[in-house]
């Protein structure tokens, strides 16, 4: 028992939980953004259970993944047209690329809704969407989330207690944050839609990713990941082109008057 509770094993715990809070921003934006579906007093009942269960099931998971590792990673099928799709699917890369297509048809779907709104009054017309629904979805997409950060902790350490008290670290820290993020997005409606374009930029990215674990190529030209630094980037560069434009607006207003 000594032997586990290292100096070592601890650094690797705070490298793992700081690992956890990089990897976890994506899904702390899809949390916050489908708890708002919700009635406005289960909000936070919502993404306490959401991330509550999933905490569990990532627990779950991780136990699973260690003992069989292999299977996740065996080819189930694949397609071999030379020059125009190729690709060998294993679990994996499956469950890596339904997330990445569930979250860019509920980006869509949300944008495309925000469109047809005709003023703020319908906006509080449409039907909240079933609480058990979005939970279920919250659980289900924290799961899918959670494959680079738990293939990420396996290749740090092979300790069982370091990987899952850093998985419940991460795990209460985003119930921590969920709701500051949601009360921010209330207050700032304009970030929402950009929340929503992040949103779906996080599907394209689980896309990418989906499609190089399976070896995926098309045309002959193979599928790449995007880097999470390349992620951050890009929601760095919208951040701040959403408030240059913000500001501009309110000039044009200005002069206007």
């Amino acid at each position: 028992m000594e032997g586990l509770f290292t100096i070592d094993n601890f650094i690797t715990l705070a490298m793992l939980t700081l690992l956890q809070a990089v990897l976890g921003l994506d899904n702390l934006l899809y949390i916050s953004l489908e708890s708002k579906r919700a009635p406005e007093e289960k909000q936070s009942r919502v993404r306490t259970i959401g991330i509550g269960m999933a905490i569990v099931l990532r627990i779950v998971l991780l136990f699973v993944l260690i003992r069989v590792i292999a299977y996740f990673q065996d080819p189930i099928f694949g397609f071999d047209f030379t020059d125009i799709l190729e690709g060998e699917f294993n679990i994996h890369s499956m469950i890596v690329l339904l997330g990445g297509i569930f979250i860019m048809y509920t980006a869509v779907k949300e944008i495309w809704h925000m469109l047809r709104l005709e003023d703020e009054h319908a906006a509080h017309d449409s039907k909240p969407k079933s609480v058990n629904m979005i939970i279920f979805s919250i659980v289900i997409m924290n799961i899918v989330f959670s494959f680079d950060s738990i293939l990420s902790a396996m290749a740090l350490t092979n300790v069982f207690w370091v990987m899952a008290t850093a998985i419940v670290i991460g795990g209460v820290l985003m119930i921590w944050l969920s709701g500051r993020v949601t009360t921010f997005l209330k207050k700032n409606r304009m970030y929402e839609v950009l929340g929503l374009f992040i949103l779906f930029i996080v599907g394209i990215m689980l896309l990418s990713e989906g499609g190089h674990l399976a070896h995926l190529k098309l045309f002959g030209n193979e599928v790449t990941p995007m880097s999470k630094t390349t992620f951050y980037f890009v929601i760095v560069v919208l951040v701040v082109i959403d408030i240059i434009q913000s500001k501009y607006q309110k000039k044009l207003s200005k002069n206007l008057k």
